[in-house]
């Protein structure tokens, strides 16, 4: 990617910035940034931050800079770098983020230049949609997404709490093999129009991925129960196997769309509780789900 300078609006002021890839050597400082814009936007509107401390952000940020299924992009300015986005590739649909602007030149426009920037990159990669989810409190980046054409599609909760523990009568959930790769890819597709096929094969490698069988047939998976891993299954019922199958809800916890009541009131009597609200927003490809699922914070 070139490193043309691009001209962001401040308060009326003109200021350039730079975009270029990111890479591993960026990690401490992305990381920092990340840390330091989610807990200030969280703070601002009276909400917890996504990341509990610096290093989990530099963890995190580290993880997605040193994956070869991550684009990364890095804003820089007067030679200091100011904010960073990511395009996930792993999978048949792209999804948007995190994406962060050091708190002290927040809306300038260095926000906008990243999402572009992040679209083109999915646009010659040929990706026939575009996913994202971003807090429903933060309205900014809500209409931002909005003029760079990305549709409203559902309202999805962070749930979050203790294991819940138990079984689902009939369903029995197990570690996934190399060899259920082609099942989930198939009731992903089933559900969604789409596998993600690279997300499951990552998963896989660091054995979290589970799969849910009902007489013996695999009908739905999870790559983890959690904030950055996702679910799918062909109803309810196989998605409650592997919600309550889960010793843990990984980061500040799962996600589940709104719209699917009857899951959101189980959850709440089973002790969750519910921490903020997300918008899930789509450009290009989208197909209605024709089953259950829990998105990841990347989509």
């Amino acid at each position: 990617m070139s490193s043309l300078p691009q001209t962001l609006g401040s308060s009326g002021s003109a200021t350039t910035a730079t975009l270029r890839a990111g890479t591993p050597d960026d990690a401490e400082t992305c990381g920092r940034i990340c840390y330091d814009a989610f807990t200030a936007l969280a703070h601002e509107h009276g909400f917890p931050s996504d990341f509990p401390s610096s290093e989990v952000g530099v963890t995190a940020v580290r993880g997605l800079l040193s994956h070869p299924g991550f684009y990364g992009v890095v804003a820089e300015l007067e030679g200091k770098v100011i904010g960073s986005n990511f395009l996930d590739e792993r999978s048949e649909v792209a999804g948007v983020g995190p994406i962060t602007v050091a708190p002290g030149v927040q809306d300038s426009g260095v926000g906008r230049l990243m999402m572009i920037d992040v679209m083109r990159r999915a646009e010659r990669q040929r990706f026939p949609g575009v996913r994202l989810l971003q807090s429903a409190y933060h309205n900014r980046s809500l209409s931002l997404y909005a003029k760079l054409g990305f549709q409203i599609r559902e309202a999805v909760l962070n749930m979050q709490g203790k294991p819940i523990g138990g079984t689902v009568p009939g369903y029995m959930v197990r570690s996934a093999t190399a060899d259920d790769l082609e099942d989930c890819n198939g009731v992903c597709r089933a559900v969604h129009g789409h596998d993600r096929a690279g997300e499951v094969r990552d998963a896989l490698s660091q054995g979290a991925a589970r799969v849910v069988e009902l007489d013996g047939r695999i009908t739905g998976y999870t790559t983890g129960v959690g904030f950055f891993a996702h679910s799918v299954a062909e109803t309810n019922d196989g998605l409650r196997a592997l919600i309550t199958a889960a010793t843990e809800f990984s980061g500040p916890g799962f996600l589940l769309p709104a719209r699917n009541s009857q899951l959101v009131g189980w959850c709440l009597d089973h002790g969750l509780r519910i921490r903020m609200v997300t918008t899930l927003m789509t450009t290009g490809l989208y197909n209605e789900p024709s089953g259950a699922y829990l998105p990841s914070i990347l989509y």
